[in-house]
């Protein structure tokens, strides 16, 4: 029985009262979560358990396993309380939603584009592209692009396309269901101001900074 990921059902939630399923050495699994592990280019959440700090969260398979400094004295059945870092978590929905938007935008300006590598951190995101051209020109039509669909303020959909698999997607208006299992958040228009900025990362691809407003 893996975790229950409330990071999916509340990803504004911030604190969360479960307990310990299983412990081996520094690893723990919990009963339920809302600890995002890396995934998808998204970096993991920071905080703690039971009040110990998260040194490491991973998913395999299905499960996310914990990492935790030795000696931390938990065992299997203790209750534990999970507190995130909130503001970093909010950073991280807005630079996320506005790399996936950027990257479906990118794809219907260039047909067939391959994505060939994501990072989401809390300070910007990047997404790089196998392209034999430079995307420099077609940034700011990009970005207009990008900023239309946030000043119209959207619901984002967020759900299930196969649960017991746990494959996820998001929707808004105007764009197919794009699979992704990210957190996300619930409006366009949470992002904020988008920057894009193009950076060289050798010949045939391309890279594209994200950065959104403080």
């Amino acid at each position: 029985m893996t975790a229950h990921k409330h990071f999916w059902v509340d990803p504004y939630r911030t604190v969360h009262d479960t307990r310990i399923v299983g412990v081996e050495g520094e690893l723990v699994t919990l009963a339920s979560t809302i600890f995002y592990a890396l995934s998808g280019g998204q970096e993991s959440d920071q905080g703690t358990i039971a009040g110990r700090p998260v040194v490491e969260a991973r998913r395999d398979g299905l499960e996310i396993f914990y990492r935790l400094a030795p000696g931390h004295g938990l065992k299997p059945g203790d209750p534990a309380r999970i507190e995130i870092d909130a503001p970093r978590r909010l950073r991280l929905m807005r630079l996320h939603f506005a790399a996936e938007l950027t990257l479906e935008l990118a794809c219907r300006r260039f047909p067939g584009l391959e994505k060939i590598g994501a990072h989401i951190a809390a300070d910007k995101a990047r997404i790089d592209f196998a392209l034999t051209e430079s995307v420099a020109p077609h940034l700011p039509d990009l970005a207009a692009e990008v900023t239309a669909i946030v000043t119209r303020d959207l619901p984002i959909e967020s759900a299930f396309s196969d649960e017991a698999r746990e494959r996820r997607f998001w929707r808004i208006e105007g764009l197919a269901a794009v699979p992704c299992g990210g957190t996300h958040l619930r409006r366009t228009g949470e992002v904020g101001a988008v920057t894009l900025k193009r950076k060289n990362i050798g010949r045939g691809k391309e890279r594209v900074e994200i950065f959104v407003e403080s």
